[in-house]
């Protein structure tokens, strides 16, 4: 039942966000000058757009599949695919992205592989992850001063809370990870507070489950420290994992016959998109994204700003979201009929 009211709210939840979306993106503008500027675009330009959203998606996939060798659990790459296309959609649909990792942690369980170990290699994803937006984040704001005042004048502050939040959050989990012992007494000491003050009810069993769920950190911890090398190629991979989606912005910029603006400005302007959104409780960051980029494309895209907007999100988080809940099915079809015989061995 608590699943279920679970599904509904982010369901509802989605459905809002959506449609206060698209009212405050379209209210009032010329729909139909906007449809003419979409059909006249070169859709030559589009194609490889769409392919480096499907890259993406692959990247992450690589990423899973080379730690699990790590771990001697060898599965098919297009098993980690379907793992990583689970990812990205209930990342998509669900707030703060907080629905990818669990349901890949389902999906893995039904490969024979066990929680602690997907845990740990969805542990290390989450914090490359993130720690690819703060370099790029902190590079922006140290390296790129002209860069900031010419186009994201009018969103710094959402810019630099993204970025604290990011550095925030990478900072946090490194703690957990490093620093067990520390992270155990402050998350301790924070359920006391809350439910000193109600906003938790106290329950015997809270306190035993934190300190379960303390291994997870310790065993990524443990990784990190016997696997170096890993965790460098990973970093790599993540890097040019995000500059293949952040560049779809500049294919549909020459889908429009512009130019003016370097590919490299393109890419960095969608960067810090990604950067101000990436920590906020929406889901894709609907409504924020198209909201920043209506307000800093403005002089690259000109009149085509609406249409711009239109086909970077619709290819960057739309065609994500359509591709990777093809291949969910595809998931939900085929993962776990196999009984596991892939993996090398069995983690139960």
């Amino acid at each position: 039942m608590k699943k279920n009211k679970r599904v509904i709210f982010n369901g509802a939840f989605l459905i809002i966000v959506f449609v206060l979306t698209i009212y405050g993106v379209f209210h009032g503008e010329d729909l139909g000058a906007m449809m003419d500027a979409i059909r006249s675009a070169d859709k030559r330009w589009l194609v490889p757009g769409l392919a480096l959203v499907a890259f993406f998606i692959w990247g992450e996939s690589i990423i899973i599949w080379y730690m699990m060798r790590s771990y001697g659990i060898k599965l098919k790459k297009r098993t980690c695919f379907l793992f990583s296309s689970v990812g990205f959609f209930f990342s998509c649909i669900t707030p703060s992205a907080s629905g990818g990792q669990p349901m890949q942690a389902y999906y893995m369980k039904k490969k024979n592989i066990s929680i602690p170990v997907s845990a740990v290699i969805l542990m290390i994803i989450t914090i490359t992850y993130k720690l690819v937006l703060v370099v790029v984040g902190i590079g922006v704001a140290v390296f790129g001063r002209g860069f900031l005042h010419q186009y994201l004048e009018g969103i710094l502050p959402v810019f630099y809370l993204g970025l604290g939040l990011n550095i925030f959050c990478v900072t946090f989990m490194t703690i957990l990870v490093f620093h067990p012992l520390l992270a155990r007494s402050a998350l301790v000491w924070g359920l006391s507070i809350l439910e000193k003050f109600r906003i938790l009810r106290h329950k015997e069993g809270r306190l035993k489950k934190l300190e379960d769920s303390m291994d997870t950190y310790r065993d990524t911890a443990a990784y990190l420290k016997t696997h170096p090398r890993v965790i460098v190629n990973i970093i790599a991979i993540t890097f040019v994992q995000r500059m293949a989606m952040f560049a779809v912005t500049w294919f549909v910029y020459k889908a429009f016959s512009l130019s003016g603006t370097g590919f490299w400005t393109v890419l960095f302007l969608q960067a810090v998109i990604s950067v101000s959104v990436d920590m906020l409780p929406l889901p894709g960051g609907m409504g924020i994204s198209e909201t920043l980029f209506l307000t800093i494309f403005t002089p690259v895209f000109g009149t085509l700003l609406l249409p711009g907007m239109v086909l970077s999100r619709g290819l960057g988080y739309y065609g994500e979201l359509l591709i990777s809940a093809l291949f969910t099915i595809v998931a939900q079809l085929t993962i776990g009929q196999g009984h596991g015989k892939e993996n090398k061995e069995s983690y139960e």
